[in-house]
This record gives C-alpha cells, structure tokens and sequence, in this order.
C-alpha cells in the first residue's frame, strides 16, 4: 500500500507539471481559438530569467515574479507582433508559425546559455513527510497545491469574471466582439500575456526536478497536449484532471504492468487519447460545438 500511494502521489506531483502547461495552452486556446506550441519554449525561457536572476543573488521568489512580469510582457508582445498577423487566417499556418517559434526560443536558450545542465533552486524545502507508510516530498506536495491553485484561478477567470467572458467572446468571434466594444487586440495580448505566466510558473517547478536545460520541456509539452485532448479544449479543470490521470496512470502501468515497464509507460497517454477520441471526440469534460447551417 505505501508502495502503491507513493506512485499515485509522485504521479499527482508529475501530472501537475503537464497541468500547468496544459492550462497555458488552453487559455491561449480560449482567448485566440489556436493551439501555442511555443509554450513550453517559453517556460524554459522565463525559468532562465528567474535563474541568472538568482545567479545575480536576487532571492529566488524574487526572481521567480520577475519571470513571471517578463512572460507577461513576452507573451502580449509576441501575440501584437507576430500571431496577430497569421490570427484569422489559415489555423494550419498559425500552428506552424508557433512551432517555428518553439524552435527559435530554444535556439536562443541554448545561444545564450549553450546546453549544459544548470541547476535550479527549488522553490519548496526538500524534506519528506510520511503518508501512509510512503515518503511524500514536499516539493510534490508544493507543486500539487500550486496546480489546484492555478485551475481554480483560471476557472473563475472564465466563468466568473468579464476579463474572462470577454476573453471567450473574442475567441468565439473577434469581429462581432469587436462591433460590441470590446478591445480585441488588448484582449488578445492579454490573454497570451496570462498563458505566459502559466508557462512561467510550469518552467521554475519543472527547473528544480530535471536540470535547467533548453530542451527540459518537450517530453512536458507533449504531454500537456494530450491531457488537453482528452480533458477537452473548453475545460481547464478538465484538462488538470487529465494530466493528473496521465502521471499517475503512467506511474502504476511502469509498475504493475510488466509488458509496459518504465520503457513503454510514455505510451499510456496515448493509448487513453485513442479510447477517449472515439468514445467522447470532445474530451472528457470538453463541450460539443454546435455549428449552426
């Protein structure tokens, strides 16, 4: 049983990770109708803010909310200048558009801070606590609480407030938001400029578990696509439920599924996007569109 808690909690630590990635791409989804492959680049940009920060002996919460200022501003900035541009057209040319830009934040990661690993302070104490008969670190206990945090924030954001309907309305359609009053463009760059911030927050509690390095959150954003697939696009609550499934499903299938083992488990996510797209297209919690003819 501690054995068995240990993986289900490790695996709630995991999830969260992909979590606040997967929020990033749905609220960037919610306010702009597209999916930002770019995100997990800008993480690793804004966890290399908040790290030479520290190396300039700023306290590490410090240089965490100066991250998360620049992300705001790197988001809203790369929505005005570059996505407004391809934002109405082609979605196809849009999608690529962010992968290219994954690739060239990278790029400039790995230019200005070359590829060795770096190490990241962690934001939580490293000590364990015992539930159950497992060792619990606090640091998974840190990130769990920081995920439920975030979902219920961005949750009441879309449902409870007018930045957030606002938001919805511009992505449903920009042109008749814009005939209501409503500034579109500053709508859009806020939205990216809060998706950047979730981004942020998914890099620096990344950082410290793997070793700061420009390609730490491709396996992550990978993940968080799936758990957007089969949370559903319209749900950020349906989304964390997913990469919650997906860490801790992964951890017991490395475990007690002796074909699958630690090699095979990056298959499971998978395999649950397969059985959800054809039981429930829309995702778990996600709405069905209805498209009126």
């Amino acid at each position: 049983m501690g054995t068995f808690i240990q993986l289900v909690i490790d695996g709630l630590s995991t999830g969260s990770i992909y979590a606040a990635l997967a929020l990033a791409i749905v609220l960037v989804n919610q306010a702009t109708g597209l999916i930002n492959f770019a995100q997990g680049g800008m993480a690793v940009l804004s966890a290399y803010v908040a790290w030479a920060l520290t190396g300039l002996g700023l306290p590490l919460i410090v240089a965490i909310l100066i991250a998360i200022v620049f992300s705001f501003v790197l988001g809203a900035v790369i929505e005005r200048y570059l996505i407004r541009r391809f934002e109405g057209g082609d979605p196809d040319t849009a999608v690529v558009v962010t992968i290219g830009l994954l690739t060239l934040i990278t790029g400039i990661c790995a230019w200005i801070w070359t590829y060795n690993n770096r190490l990241f302070p962690s934001l939580f104490p490293l000590e364990t606590v015992q539930i159950a008969g497992a060792s619990i670190s606090v640091r998974s206990l840190g990130t769990f609480i920081v995920i439920v945090a975030m979902m219920g924030l961005l949750q009441a954001l879309f449902l409870g407030t007018k930045l957030g309907l606002a938001l919805r309305a511009v992505a449903i359609n920009p042109h008749s938001s814009a005939f209501s009053g409503l500034p579109v463009g500053r709508l859009l760059m806020t939205g990216w400029g809060l998706a950047a911030v979730l981004g942020a927050v998914a890099g620096v509690l990344v950082a410290p578990q793997l070793t700061l390095t420009p390609g730490m959150m491709d396996s992550a954003l990978v993940y968080a696509l799936a758990a957007c697939i089969l949370g559903g696009l319209s749900s950020p609550v349906g989304v964390v439920v997913a990469a919650w499934l997906i860490g801790v499903l992964e951890n017991l299938a490395a475990v007690y599924v002796p074909f699958i083992g630690h090699d095979l488990k990056i298959a499971v996510p998978f395999i649950l996007i397969f059985v959800v797209l054809i039981l429930r297209p829309q995702g778990l919690f996600g709405r069905k569109a209805v498209v009126r003819v």
